[in-house]
């Protein structure tokens, strides 16, 4: 069964050949190639625009349909040498990040003599150290990148401020627009921006006509509609920034209060926000659809001026400008107030939280895409690897460039031996930098798929039959290693730092703060048992639950609440279903044992 849906404008560029300018039901997207349709069944993400539409597949591939006033256009593949792991189309440009952290961008402003070709971008910025980047986002006319440093720049036009600089020249390489940055929000459509450091502030600049920065009626009274610099936002919702999504008049926030339920907050243009009026600060969008204390919102998107939403209980909730069919409701009315829609039956025996959204300009997408099959440690090990703060082992490239990594990571990694690390010098010295850069993230990942030829030249220096789980195990257990200490609760523990970053945001940040002191101490302030502690530790390490701890549903209750506060990376395996699994088990081998012994007792 199609693992996509799709409804709303048909053309510029048309998408589905022999269906209608305008779909008003939802209808299932099929590719025209075989091959394709294969891929179609491993979708990982879409992206869409009036500049065209990109799909992207798990297996790294993407195909483009670019905007033609042909009456239908055959997808092409993407050429890019590199493993793709997202895109980003605006409406005047799109972006490819790749797996090694580079950044492939086009439009004609971008490369003028030939604006249908990629060029590397990302190998523009002017610090080489910041050359690694980690998410893309596009605006209307500009790119965004953040780096593994956690820096943000931008590119491209900056006629309305939304590179943060007072001018309207349009900037041809990356530009430093703030530093201790933690995401990235513009929308396809949008001629703004907003910035969240690592301390939940806000920042944003760019157009701001109908109050869609949320900086407050006053701003737009004194100031002219156009946002300069970065501004911090003052009044933001209590909670935490899980996302935020941009149209072109209106933007909607979407937060995560203390009892993990989650909200949505507009701001902007009044027709696509509900209120009635325009609205210049963030102000909670409220519905009996989304209200239920056990429905939960799982995804929403956000398009040129419409907006969908999915819920935990598979509610598909819909509002906004319906002029092309792309709130799926089989007619053209716009809606002013949410709706659900029905939708046919997609997979729906699987997880909802694997069905997501995306909102082109004028259409939408509802797909299937559930989590990576690789585990939570060699993702992590990998962005590990990208980040630069923590390197204090350096080698160069047969051009004489630096490529830095973790003396702890290759100490084990290379059979705990000097003469490895000296072989892999000797290695690296001969390869270029994007073959270095492969070869340390099969190192650090024991992934042989993402350069096999070059993994052959590495086998022989790596513990390549060692799972990542197990190399992390033995760093973990090793005493000598646990070089920084955690003090919760009147006791001390011990850990290795490098793996603490590694695994939670929360603790990356912590170090950060206190590097400048040197300390090898942080407080944790979290309200976890110690029990609780230990079983989340033990996780961090091992991706298991430890053998020997009985799991009640307070630690379930406590660790839902941790996983939070820690910021853990949640994709697979999820520790919440492990504690479930293996407390739904405990009572079942209690109940047998109670059973039995009630037997015996029968017998005698």
């Amino acid at each position: 069964m199609n693992d996509c849906l799709f409804f709303g404008s048909n053309e510029y560029p048309k998408l589905i050949k022999n269906e209608p300018k305008i779909i008003t039901k939802p209808i299932q997207f099929k590719f025209e190639n075989e091959n394709e349709n294969e891929n179609e069944k491993q979708i990982k993400q879409i992206s869409s625009s009036n500049f065209s539409t990109i799909f992207l597949f798990k297996n790294g591939k993407a195909i483009e349909y670019l905007n033609e006033r042909d009456s239908y256009q055959n997808p092409e593949e993407i050429q890019i040498e590199e493993n793709i792991q997202k895109v980003t189309v605006g409406e005047q440009n799109e972006a490819i990040l790749t797996k090694e952290g580079n950044v492939f961008a086009k439009r004609e402003d971008i490369n003028p003599k030939n604006p249908n070709e990629f060029i590397n971008i990302s190998s523009l910025i002017k610090n080489k150290k910041d050359r690694i980047i980690e998410d893309i986002v596009s605006g209307f006319s500009s790119i965004y990148l953040l780096t593994s440093n956690q820096n943000a720049y931008g590119i491209g036009d900056n006629y309305y401020g939304q590179l943060g600089i007072n001018t309207r020249i349009y900037e041809r390489k990356p530009i430093l627009m703030m530093k201790n940055v933690s995401k990235i929000f513009s929308g396809n459509t949008s001629l703004y921006v907003f910035l969240l450091n690592s301390n939940q502030e806000l920042f944003t600049c760019g157009y701001n006509g109908y109050g869609q920065l949320g900086l407050g009626k006053s701003i737009i009274e004194e100031e002219e509609e156009e946002i300069k610099k970065l501004t911090k936002i003052q009044n933001i919702p209590k909670g935490k920034i899980i996302d935020i999504q941009c149209g072109s008049w209106h933007s909607v926030m979407l937060i995560e209060n203390e009892e993990n339920k989650r909200k949505l907050y507009s701001c902007g243009y009044w027709k696509y926000n509900l209120f009635g009026k325009d609205t210049y600060e963030f102000t909670e969008i409220k519905s009996s659809l989304f209200e239920n204390d056990d429905d939960n919102i799982i995804d929403f998107s956000v398009g040129n001026e419409h907006t969908l939403i999915l819920t935990s209980k598979g509610k598909f909730i819909v509002f906004g400008n319906n002029r092309y069919g792309q709130l799926g409701t089989e007619d053209t009315n716009d809606q002013l107030i949410p709706i659900q829609i029905e939708l046919p039956k997609l997979r729906f025996n699987e997880d909802i939280s694997n069905y997501h959204i995306s909102c082109g300009f004028n259409n939408s997408f509802l797909y299937y895409s559930p989590f990576s099959s690789f585990s939570n440690l060699e993702e992590d090990l990998i962005k590990l690897f990208r980040r630069k703060e923590f390197c204090d082992i350096s080698f160069k490239t047969e051009n004489g460039e630096i490529i830095e990594a973790h003396k702890l990571i290759l100490k084990y990694r290379l059979n705990q031996n000097q003469n490895q690390i000296e072989k892999l010098k000797e290695i690296i010295s001969k390869k270029s930098i994007k073959e270095s850069n492969q070869i340390f993230e099969m190192i650090y990942s024991n992934n042989s798929k993402i350069n096999p030829k070059l993994y052959s030249e590495i086998k022989e220096i790596i513990n390549s039959n060692e799972r990542i789980e197990e190399t992390i195990k033995r760093i973990y257990l090793n005493e000598n290693e646990k070089d920084f200490i955690i003090e919760r609760k009147e006791k001390q523990y011990k850990f290795p730092k490098l793996i603490l970053i590694m695994r939670s945001e929360l603790y990356r940040g912590m170090f950060l703060s206190v590097t400048e002191d040197k300390s090898n101490k942080v407080t944790d302030y979290s309200e976890l048992s110690n029990k609780s502690f230990q079983i989340f530790e033990y996780w961090i390490y091992s991706n298991q639950i430890k053998d020997g701890i009985e799991i009640t549903q307070e630690i379930i209750d406590e660790i839902q609440i941790g996983i939070d506060y820690f910021q853990l990376n949640q994709t697979n395996p999820n520790l919440i279903d492990l504690l479930i699994k293996k407390f739904n088990n405990q009572n079942y081998i209690n109940k047998e044992e109670k059973k039995e012994k009630k037997e015996k007792c029968l017998i005698f």
